[in-house]
């Protein structure tokens, strides 16, 4: 069984001397067919360990409810990360940042209007121990000490940005024993939050992105013994809406890479492979002004979204073979893609005057929240009748995060939170017309105190200064398109519509969705969510991983939340398109 220990110099494996040489590698950003590959990649590049993130939003979507089958069957991924000879550093958090939804904290603990996450608010610390309990128990047998590929669990994750709540830690690690983890923990922080996140008795380890002697030596001068390590060495960076795509020059990062294995360090690249945020799972920040996160989590990381070696990749395997053996197969290739030009999408939907086919409505006195219907991701469509007729004025205290208004079905404005709008101005045509307020739920804030991110619209919303007290809402988290009533049809739909269309693949593989002429919204292959477009970009395609598609007829639908090219066709292309980047 392997024994990881920990000297005053570093880490001892089954007594003898070792480096953790990880790469961060999301088992929920990727395609369950396709993991086997990635940890392959991983193995060739030199990598002995990958270190994963533990999503509990989606493991646990609802308090009663636990889920580790099919795209979250973490003891498969564990399994063939073994049989590849691979480590595994676990990262269950409770919290994760990772750029995802919520920092994976599930929406559900969100119903509780003042509740305090990521503290030591009983209600908090009752859910999280459940999770762990949920969680840890299939996977006591996958830690080292019962000849398992975990090595080491992280106790929750960058805390020390967030808070200085000892007890609040030790509370989590002492959650983590009592779920049966005896294998070493270890805490990871930016170098500047080292102490309020640290926890006695737990390895301190770093995030950095570069100056990685510096760190390592302020690491060391906080902390004199024990194992240097990184836990997150960024070797490249998300991207978000309305921004540049960002890269990082492939010789710089293993310039920096050689710089901190030649201190002797450990690290874990993040990422290794950073996947994607399918469906509607990224996440979002809020520094004063909300941003949220793009579909793809690309990351310029060494294995592209596809799963491609980059210059990157060959860059740092040159730069590890320098510091321990590397495999003597060569680079692998690059993956077969497919084109499929031109595809017309000729059924469609309106999507309000078929909301009521597609979920059931609820009423209430002022508009209800995202939490409030037990709905995690998606739209809410809030509707209520407009009094008088002639010049409103619609005044909403918070739009988490982004409204379409319409009356009578004719859209009048949109209301977007990312750019502090609060009031909008129309016209109704007369007295007792329909105001309908369609709320997209664009990604929870994933860092900061932001976490606390109910979605839907909050607060007062007054018409003409009065609040109306007859509404009704309409969850609509689009978890299956199956009760979609498409028809043919030639005409250009104004306003959020579904378009569907069918397409002929002769053996499937990788592709990208390009939506050329499109404005905003979701799109799905044979059912399953590929995520977000925007014309705003960066992002101009969808990454659609090869076991989505089937040989012979495919679906593809697309929301389209404004308008669309006359045409109405997308593209399957053999390259992505992931934005301009900054010069």
């Amino acid at each position: 069984m392997p024994d990881l220990q920990m000297d005053k110099a570093g880490f001892l494996l089954d007594g003898q001397p070792f480096r953790f040489l990880s790469g961060g590698l999301h088992y929920f950003r990727v395609h369950p067919e396709q993991w086997q590959d990635r940890l392959r990649k991983a193995r060739l590049m030199g990598l002995n360990t990958v270190e994963t993130y533990v999503p509990w939003n989606l493991h646990q979507p609802r308090p009663d409810r636990f889920v580790l089958d099919g795209g979250l069957d973490l003891p498969r991924f564990l399994d063939l990360a073994a049989a590849e000879g691979l480590h595994v550093l676990l990262r269950p958090g409770p919290y994760i940042c990772a750029e995802w939804e919520g920092g994976g904290l599930p929406s559900w603990l969100l119903a509780e209007p003042d509740i305090q996450l990521r503290s030591r608010d009983p209600r908090f610390l009752a859910a999280v121990d459940d999770f762990f309990d949920r969680l840890l128990t299939p996977l006591r047998p996958y830690l080292a000490s019962q000849g398992g590929p975990i090595l080491a669990v992280q106790v929750e994750n960058e805390y020390g940005a967030y808070g200085d709540d000892t007890a609040y830690l030790e509370h989590i690690a002492g959650s983590l024993r009592a779920c049966g983890v005896d294998v070493p923990l270890f805490t990871c922080d930016q170098p500047v939050d080292l102490e309020p996140g640290a926890l006695p008795g737990v390895l301190a380890t770093a995030n950095f992105g570069s100056r990685g002697a510096h760190h390592l030596t302020s690491l060391r001068s906080q902390r004199p013994e024990g194992p240097l390590m990184t836990t997150e060495f960024w070797i490249g960076w998300f991207d978000r809406w309305g921004a540049h795509h960002v890269v990082r020059d492939p010789d710089h990062a293993a310039q920096e890479l050689d710089e901190v294995l030649a201190t002797g360090a450990s690290v874990n690249f993040y990422m290794f492979h950073g996947g994607t945020n399918f469906g509607f799972t990224n996440g979002a920040n809020d520094k004063h002004t909300y941003r949220p996160t793009v579909t793809s989590y690309d990351y310029d990381a060494p294995l592209d979204e596809a799963g491609d070696p980059t210059a990157k990749y060959t860059a740092f395997r040159d730069v590890i073979a320098k510091y321990a053996p590397v495999p003597s197969e060569p680079v692998p290739a690059a993956g077969p893609k497919l084109s499929a030009p031109t595809v017309a999408l000729t059924d469609s939907a309106d999507l309000l005057s078929t909301a009521d086919a597609l979920t059931a409505r609820i009423d209430s006195r002022r508009p209800l929240t995202m939490e409030e219907l037990e709905q995690d991701f998606g739209f809410v469509l809030y509707e209520t009748t407009l009094p008088l007729r002639g010049p409103t004025l619609l005044e909403v205290e918070h739009v988490r995060d982004r409204a379409q208004v319409f009356v009578d079905g004719q859209p009048v404005g949109v209301l977007e939170r990312e750019s502090h709008e609060h009031s909008l101005a129309f016209t109704a045509p007369r007295a007792g017309s329909r105001l309908s307020i369609l709320v997209e739920n664009q990604g929870r804030v994933n860092y900061g105190q932001g976490i606390h991110d109910r979605k839907g619209l909050l607060g007062a919303v007054l018409l003409d200064g009065v609040e109306p007290t007859a509404w009704t809402n309409r969850p609509l988290p689009l978890t299956t398109l199956e009760d979609i009533p498409f028809a043919a049809t030639t005409t250009t739909p104004v306003g959020p519509t579904f378009h569907r269309g069918t397409f002929e693949v002769a053996k499937p593989a990788d592709t990208y969705l390009h939506l050329d002429g499109w404005t905003k919204g979701n799109a799905w292959v044979n059912g399953f969510p590929l995520g977000r477009y925007w014309s705003r970009g960066p992002q101009r395609s969808l990454y659609v991983p090869a076991p989505v598609l089937r040989a012979g007829t495919n679906e593809i639908v697309v929301l389209e939340l404004h308008a669309g090219p006359r045409t109405r066709t997308v593209d399957f292309l053999d390259t992505p398109d992931l934005g301009p980047t900054e010069e």
